[in-house]
């Protein structure tokens, strides 16, 4: 098996850079793992990926370096048994929300005696039945990064219980869910954002665990890691495929270039409906 390379960052000490791929061609993982960043966050929550296809991209991202770090939906304990037989290095569980969730998180993400996970052996994690299997279940349940996502008012209730669940190495705050759920909306600068920063850090370091955070800039990231976040998210290729595509039409617009951009036009009729 491929040993977590964010999980052995952290372990030194060093700060974790992980992006996110939305698109689903074997390529882009492929190219982004070449490129060297520490993991790929796989996002199986919001996103209708089959694991068969989540099992090539992964293939894909071996060719280089980065981790995967995969996200089932909520309470999808046994799809997370596939996700790293295929090869996830890390599994990111959202909206968690108790300690006693966190523990199921472990449950079936380590195999005994940490956990219950069920053994097989036969896919890309082992890989394919190469591996003896007693050091594989010691390495597996040693290298396996577990990350329980921080979404609400109510999971910053339970930080602290959170973080001390053995086996959770990281917890990790998800402003834009816990935005809407408190009723700011995608107002990041508020206190109560502004506020689950250092409380999640607060748990984090109580529990001598790693915390982290997705982040839109480097001067954010920097305020992040003066709180001690060794856990960064930053970026996603639907994103920079977008704005590449904008800054050709800004470029050329002046040259006489015309765009019927439906985006545009439907973003700015959203806009009429909320003035």
């Amino acid at each position: 098996m491929r040993f977590s390379k964010v999980k052995e960052k952290l372990r030194k000490g060093e700060t974790a850079l992980i992006t996110c791929c939305h698109f689903i061609d074997p390529s882009v993982y492929e190219l982004v793992s070449l490129m060297g960043f520490d993991g790929i966050w796989l996002d199986l929550e919001h996103h209708s990926t089959s694991d068969e296809t989540a099992s090539n991209l992964m293939r894909a991202a071996r060719v280089g370096k980065s981790d995967i770090i995969a996200r089932p939906a909520k309470g999808e304990f046994m799809r997370m048994g596939r996700i790293l037989e295929a090869g996830a290095q890390g599994i990111m569980y959202p909206r968690c929300e108790s300690a006693e969730e966190a523990a199921e998180l472990v449950r079936f993400a380590k195999f005994a005696p940490q956990g219950e996970r069920g053994v097989d052996g036969a896919n890309g994690d082992n890989p394919y039945c190469a591996m003896p299997m007693t050091p594989y279940l010691k390495a597996a349940n040693d290298h396996t990064l577990l990350i329980a996502q921080l979404e609400s008012p109510k999971a910053l209730e339970q930080a602290d219980a959170i973080a001390k669940v053995p086996g959770i190495d990281v917890v990790m705050l998800g402003p834009g869910d816990l935005s809407v759920v408190a009723g700011i909306p995608y107002q990041f600068t508020h206190p109560i954002i502004t506020d689950a920063y250092k409380r999640v850090a607060s748990a984090a370091r109580n529990a001598g665990k790693w915390w982290g955070t997705v982040s839109g800039t480097p001067e954010h990231t920097k305020m992040l890691m003066d709180l001690g976040a060794k856990f960064i998210c930053h970026g996603a290729d639907i994103i920079m495929v977008k704005q590449g595509m904008e800054a050709i039409q800004q470029r050329y617009a002046p040259l006489g270039f015309t765009f019927d951009n439906l985006l545009a036009r439907e973003a700015a009729l959203l806009e009429k409906y909320n003035a």
